[in-house]
Formats: structure tokens, C-alpha cells, sequence
């Protein structure tokens, strides 16, 4: 009995074994007829961007179960080569980089995901995703190319991701449909060969089952330069959310082979990007809506960039240029892009419910119930106090390994500072009249103090500012010291350019420093760390320099201190200087741990930490952005701490103030 039973116990796992077999055989995404097909069915794309690496993880699942709700199929996402490759051989995929958890996620919901791998992705995010050590590699490499060295790491990189992602392919069992090689190519460059060698690496780590695809701008030259059907890569469009999509999906068969032109629109745009200094972009929720239902309601496929945006946490926005390289705009921390999910989760406005509609009455998707609301609150104003002035801790944020001493100055790049801020200092010999301050090149904002090299270093008079879009040079008014003069610069990388023929955006100081005419030599270099802002309270800066402290600040030349350098400082103070703020606030219990928004109305331009975790930048004196959104698995119970960096001067009541609703309307 026993024996018979273990047999048939036996034959039954046998067969499950097989019928699995079986199912897994029958999993298959193709195009055939100028129709996508799932599993021998024909298969319509209703997708949404929504990218893991600018949402907390935490709240993955909440965003895709919005966008099932809002009736998506199809989940596509970049992934940021930057992000998992942030110093050469460095591997990063945990937390935000966690992209197996995500992908693993959207199949548990039962989402599809369209991967767009690079390894550009341009996506407003800091260099197109490329990681910003690739800059320093001499001889410099031509991204985006056939350069040899460039494609040699690109092979490393997806020799290390591709792996991981064969298993989640949809013939594997798991919900990759498709792939992307490159971003909108066409909009770039013409190499053929480098797409074609990107295919070739893609097929030998995914097989050849997989739907490799291009996404172009829907016009010939775009398509022309950007696709290869040849290789059998599924060429999509994206356009203007006003055109007409059918002449546009003609002219997309012409770049596929016979057959395999499924209408697609890879990036439906509900929405646009903002840059600083500009109002704050929104498309109507009507006409959006409209946009669609000509794709969808024809049998058409679209992906709506976005479905929900998110938040450019920390240095990793992206940036834009014009006609030149000086004409620089970069975008704003927040990636809420008019999206119909905003980026705190909002699905009770205007667009989403159109497009819901839309979606259900096209495609006949059953209408799910929205996930519960994600609350918010509004813990008031919050107190700060001043901790200390960047100059008081330079020595103490500035690793000593890291310092660098230099004839010219180094690019951040250079320097190992591959984001914020990297402060120049060098001497000059003063005239009696003002001098003039040139810098040809700087990436991207330069702040100018000078103080006299034996006086006291505490507190470098501001000069003014030098940026990349707009004056070069900079009046320095005579200081009458008995010394020389010391100069410093503090540059901000506001975030690397991620599209178009400037993308190789190096960061600082990039050319000469002259002085009247004069080229400057003998730089002395300070990365300035904010990996751990909330420390800065333990270094208790020096409120009294001692003559002996004061001595000490030249970086060249002996140490003699004048009563004349002291006397300057003590009557004339200064108006401005970068410094760090820090506050604090209470959290009780876990019912009163919520999302939240810091205002910075009032403050002026800098960078902003909760307990320890970089939020984004803020420059409410151009906005349009005036509040950071604060995501409530930052928070912690008990004492929570704010951490402002503030490059200029701060709002005169030192007081910020937690807030339940976003605001875009400062700077207008």
C-alpha cells in the first residue's frame, strides 16, 4: 500500500511537472500581422511609465496598483546605468536599485513590464543615465557610439544586468514582454554599427525569444537613423500628443518588417517637463484624454510617459540645453510631470479619471477600485537653527584623501566629486583698485568670496555669482589687505545635461581663472561631502578663532596675522554665505507617520536632508517649486531632523514649515 501510494504520489508530480512544462512552453509575445500577440491571442499595450528608482520602495506597489487601477496592462521602466554602476565594478541592486524586487512585483500583480535597459535613457535624468565616472577616462570616449572603449564597458555593465533580468522574461515565466535598445537614437546620431553591436550583446545574454524594440520620434529622419529592422528590433514611435497618430503609424511600418508593425506609441506624453525658472508644465485633461482614445479606441498600443512621475531624490535630476552649452536648464526635483498618479499618489484629479475612462471604454478593461488614499499631513513650522557656515567645516565635510592640490583647477569628475559641490581656493596678489574675475567655463554655478589670506578664514566676504548661462566675469572690490587675497569658489553641479549633442557634460571649473588677465595657479580643491548632514551637529564649529587659528588659513606663504585683516571682518561682516540648518520635529505614533512637504518659501537656494536622506534640491527665489515632497518611509518615530544647506541666506525667521499639499507657485 505504502509503495502504490508513493507511485502515485510520483506520477502526480510527474504530471504537474509536465503540465507546467507545458504552460511555461506556451508563454510567447510576438508580432505577427501588424498585431502584438499574447499566448496565441491578440494582445492590445495599454502601459505607463512608472520608474522604480524615483519612487521609495515602499511605496512600489502602491504606484503599480494605481496604475492597474487605472486600467494599464503594461508597466515600462528605464533602468539608469548610474544608479547601479556608481564607481567602476561597484554593483549596486538593493533599495532603489532593487530592480529584480520591483520587476517581481509587477508580475505578482500580474503587470506585463516593458525594460528599457540603455544603455542611454535620457528620462530628465543626470547624463541621459550614463554614470559620470565614464568623463574621466582618457582619451576621453564618445558616448553614444561605436568607440571602442564605449562599447567595452557597455558589454561589462550588461554583462552584469542582463543576467538578472533573462529569468523575468515573459518565456521564462516572468513579465518582460519586450526590451529597448538605446533611447530615440534617431534624435541623435546615425552609427548603425553601434545598434547593431548593442542587439548582438542583447540576443547573447536574452536568447533570441525576446522582442528587442527602438522608440523614435515619429518623423523620417528620426526613424531613418534610429532603426534596424534588419536585426529584427520592433521599431515604435513616439509624437506630440496633438498629432494625428494614424499618418504617424504608417510611416512607422515603413521602418518595420513586413508584418511586425503593431501601432505602438511607446511614450504617450500626459504631461511635460519643468525646468527651474519656468511655470510649472500641465497639459489639459480633456484633450489628453482625446489623444488617447484615437490610439486606443483604433486598436492602436500606447505607453503614457508618464503614468506617474515620481521625484528626482537627491543630485540625479537631468538637464537641458539650447543653442549652446551655456544656454543650461535644469529640471526640477520634482518628476511630477503632470501625470494622471502625482507624485504623492494623487489619483482624485481630473486627468486620471478621464483617462481611466478613456481606457476602460476602448478596451473594455473591467474598472478596478482604487487603493485606499495615501494620507498626508501638516506638522506646522518647524524651527531651525544656524549649526555652522561651510567655511567653519570645510576640513571636517572635505575627506583629506580626497583634498587635491593642482597648477589648474580639476574638473569634479576629476576629483572623484561626482555630484554637489567641490570649493576652488587660490591666492592672488591685489591691485589697488577692484579687480576683475574671469571664468570662461564653470559647471554650472560658481560662488565668489575672497578674504585676506593672514586674516580671519571664518567668514570670506561674498563677492557675487558666476553661471554658466549668464556673466562670465565678476567685480571683486578691493579689500586693502595687507596680504594677498584668497580666493574661493564654490561650484554646484546642478545636474549633468541628458539629451542632445552636449551630453558630455563635465562639472566645475572648466577652463582658466584669471584675475585682470591674469591666469591663477596653485589650486587647492575640497569635495564637499553631504553624506551624512546630521553629523554636522557634533563638530561644533568655531565661534572664536584664536590668532594662532588665524594664521593658519593661508594655503600658501607664511603665517604672519595682521590687526589691520581682523578689523576688516569684525566692521564689515558679510551678507551672504553658504551654510547648514538644522531642525527638528516629533512623531508620536505610527498612525501620525504620514507624507508630508517641506515649504521653503522665504530660503533661497540649496539642498535639503531628512534624517540623513537626500529630499532634493530647492530654490524657492526662481521656483517654480517652493515645497519638497517627503515620502512617510523617511520618517521615523520620535525625533525626526532637517538638514538645510542654504548657498546664500536663509529665510530671515529660520523657521520652515511641513505642509500637506505640493505648491508650484513660487518665483511667479
Amino acid at each position: 500500500m505504502g509503495l502504490a501510494r508513493s507511485f502515485q504520489n510520483l506520477l502526480l508530480v510527474l504530471a504537474l511537472s509536465s503540465a507546467a512544462a507545458s504552460g511555461e512552453a506556451s508563454r510567447r509575445f510576438w508580432v505577427e500581422n501588424d498585431t502584438f500577440w499574447k499566448d496565441g491571442a491578440p494582445f492590445q499595450i495599454v502601459g505607463g511609465d512608472v520608474h522604480y528608482f524615483r519612487i521609495v520602495p515602499e511605496y512600489w506597489k502602491d504606484r503599480l496598483l494605481r496604475a492597474k487601477a487605472l486600467g494599464l496592462n503594461t508597466i515600462q521602466t528605464y533602468v539608469p546605468w548610474n544608479l547601479h554602476e556608481p564607481e567602476p565594478r561597484s554593483w549596486e541592486f538593493k533599495g532603489f536599485t532593487g530592480i529584480e524586487s520591483y520587476l517581481r512585483l509587477a508580475h505578482e500583480l500580474d503587470m506585463l513590464v516593458m525594460l528599457r535597459v540603455g544603455p542611454y535613457i535620457c528620462g530628465e535624468w543626470d547624463l541621459g543615465g550614463f554614470p559620470p565616472w565614464l568623463l574621466t577616462i582618457e582619451p576621453a570616449i564618445e558616448l553614444r557610439s561605436s568607440d571602442s572603449t564605449y562599447l567595452s564597458l557597455v558589454d561589462r555593465w550588461w554583462g552584469v544586468l542582463l543576467p538578472k533580468v533573462e529569468p523575468l522574461l515573459y518565456s521564462n515565466g516572468g513579465p518582460i514582454i519586450m526590451v529597448q535598445i538605446e533611447n530615440e537614437f534617431g534624435s541623435f546620431g546615425d552609427d548603425k554599427n553601434y545598434l547593431h553591436y548593442l542587439v548582438e550583446v542583447a540576443r547573447r545574454y536574452l536568447g533570441n525569444d525576446i522582442m528587442l524594440y527602438t522608440t523614435d520620434g515619429g518623423a523620417i529622419d528620426n526613424l531613418k537613423n534610429g532603426t534596424i529592422p534588419q536585426d529584427d528590433v520592433f521599431a515604435a514611435v513616439d509624437f506630440d500628443t496633438g498629432s494625428n497618430p494614424w499618418p504617424i503609424f504608417r510611416l512607422q511600418k515603413k521602418y518595420n518588417l513586413p508584418g511586425k508593425s503593431a501601432p505602438l506609441s511607446s511614450e504617450f506624453y500626459t504631461g511635460w517637463l519643468t525646468h527651474w525658472g519656468e511655470s510649472i508644465a500641465t497639459t489639459d485633461a480633456s484633450s489628453t484624454a482625446k489623444a488617447l482614445k484615437r490610439i486606443l479606441c483604433h486598436n492602436g498600443s500606447a505607453v503614457l510617459y508618464m503614468a506617474h512621475g515620481g521625484t528626482n531624490f537627491g543630485f540625479y535630476n537631468g538637464a537641458n540645453t539650447g543653442q549652446n552649452e551655456s544656454d543650461y536648464k535644469a529640471d526640477l526635483t520634482s518628476y511630477d510631470y503632470d501625470a494622471p498618479i502625482k507624485e504623492y499618489g494623487d489619483v482624485h484629479n481630473a486627468k486620471y479619471k478621464a483617462l481611466r475612462r478613456i481606457i476602460h471604454e476602448c478596451t473594455g478593461i473591467p474598472l478596478r477600485s482604487l487603493p485606499p488614499e495615501i494620507e498626508r499631513a501638516s506638522y506646522g513650522l518647524v524651527k531651525l537653527q544656524k549649526v555652522a557656515s561651510l567655511f567653519d567645516v570645510i576640513d571636517n565635510i572635505s575627506d583629506p584623501l580626497k583634498v587635491a592640490f593642482s597648477e589648474q583647477p580639476l574638473s569634479m569628475e576629476l576629483m572623484g566629486q561626482m555630484f554637489g559641490f567641490l570649493l576652488y581656493v587660490s591666492e592672488y596678489q591685489e591691485k589697488h583698485s577692484s579687480s576683475i574675475l574671469s571664468i570662461p567655463k564653470v559647471h554650472d554655478r560658481a560662488q565668489v568670496f575672497v578674504s585676506c589670506s593672514h586674516g580671519v578664514l571664518r567668514n570670506p566676504r561674498y563677492v557675487g555669482k558666476i553661471e554658466r548661462w549668464s556673466s562670465k566675469t565678476l567685480q571683486i572690490p578691493n579689500l586693502s589687505c595687507s596680504s594677498n587675497v584668497s580666493l574661493y569658489i564654490l561650484v554646484e553641479n546642478m545636474g549633468r545635461v541628458n539629451y542632445g549633442p552636449y551630453i558630455f557634460d563635465q562639472k566645475g571649473i572648466l577652463s582658466s581663472v584669471e584675475i585682470d588677465g591674469i591666469i591663477l595657479h596653485h589650486w587647492k580643491m575640497h569635495p564637499v561631502s553631504l553624506t551624512a548632514p546630521g553629523n554636522l551637529s557634533k563638530l561644533q564649529p568655531i565661534i572664536q578663532m584664536t590668532d594662532a587659528q588665524a594664521s593658519e588659513v593661508s594655503i600658501y606663504g607664511d603665517s604672519e596675522n595682521k590687526l589691520h585683516d581682523v578689523s576688516f571682518y569684525l566692521n564689515e561682516g558679510i551678507s551672504e554665505e553658504p551654510a547648514f540648518y538644522e531642525g527638528h520635529f516629533h512623531i508620536d505614533s505610527e498612525f501620525e507617520k504620514k507624507d508630508t512637504f517641506i515649504s521653503f518659501r522665504g530660503w533661497n537656494k540649496g539642498v535639503a536632508f531628512v534624517n540623513n536622506f537626500n529630499i532634493g534640491r530647492f530654490w524657492p527665489a526662481i521656483g517654480p517649486q517652493c515645497a519638497l515632497y517627503v515620502p512617510a518611509p523617511i520618517l521615523k518615530l520620535g525625533d525626526n531632523a532637517v538638514v538645510i544647506f542654504e548657498l546664500h541666506s536663509p529665510n530671515p525667521e529660520l523657521t520652515i514649515k511641513l505642509v500637506k499639499d505640493p505648491d508650484f507657485t513660487c518665483g511667479q
